[in-house]
């Protein structure tokens, strides 16, 4: 069996450290053939494959849905491929096969939030009314912060379905392509303090606990050596 292709979106900016780490983190625990980051690629991260894509002055995630649609349509990207973010951190050994996992139903995130008005949870209300209203009566999430394996064809149906870029991209497809999974709970970690599983097969940060905090200490501990994606400057 061919091994997938990983793909990250990764936004216009400076050197991207967390990308640096998740790309060594790939490297020694996710097993894949090639990675492609689709967007805005760090001068640093050249033995990485690229796929640009014009960014900025767009609706909220309208990037990461143009780059998903990039790899989609992209020839030479395997189909299926799996989906990182560049704060996806892989910290034990992954089968070839990756699994799907997705965070439960909906409706009980919804009620873990309680009655916040965030805009996280209209973006999850819009997408489970979505869903509803095609016939899902009790959709699941897939929107966790671990990577994702992608059917091409599938995901391109699920961008042309949904309503608007700030639908969660992964739940409707997961959810219309009827792909299952194993529940988990999701892995971000937005504090500084040390309130993280340390035994956790993935990782996820914000950028203030990654620069800042115990857990970021503890992922720049577990990778200190360069990955072959990582050049440096002459």
């Amino acid at each position: 069996m061919e091994l997938p292709d990983l793909v990250v979106p990764v936004r216009e900016g400076a050197n991207n450290e967390p990308l640096r780490y998740a790309l060594r983190s790939w490297a020694a625990n996710l097993p894949h053939r090639h990675v492609w980051i689709v967007g805005f690629r760090p001068w640093w991260a050249a033995g990485a494959r690229h796929i640009p894509t014009q960014q900025g002055g767009k609706p909220r995630y309208a990037n990461t849905t143009a780059a998903m649609r990039a790899a989609c349509e992209h020839p030479e990207v395997s189909d299926p491929f799996i989906w990182c973010n560049d704060d996806f951190f892989v910290m034990r050994p992954q089968p070839a096969e990756l699994p799907v996992w997705h965070r439960g139903p909906v409706r009980e995130l919804e009620a873990h939030f309680g009655p916040s008005s965030n805009r996280y949870l209209a973006e999850m209300r819009r997408t489970r009314d979505f869903l509803v209203e095609l016939g899902h009566d009790d959709p699941a999430s897939y929107d966790l912060h671990v990577p994702l394996p992608v059917e091409k064809t599938g995901m391109l149906l699920a961008l042309d379905a949904a309503p608007g870029h700030d639908t969660h991209k992964r739940t409707v497809y997961g959810v219309l392509n009827g792909i299952g999974g194993t529940r988990m709970t999701d892995v971000k970690v937005q504090q500084r303090g040390p309130q993280f599983d340390p035994g956790s097969p993935f990782l996820s940060t914000m950028p203030d606990a990654f620069a800042n905090g115990a857990v970021g200490k503890f992922i720049r501990a577990a990778f200190p050596e360069p990955c072959p994606y990582e050049v440096r400057r002459r």
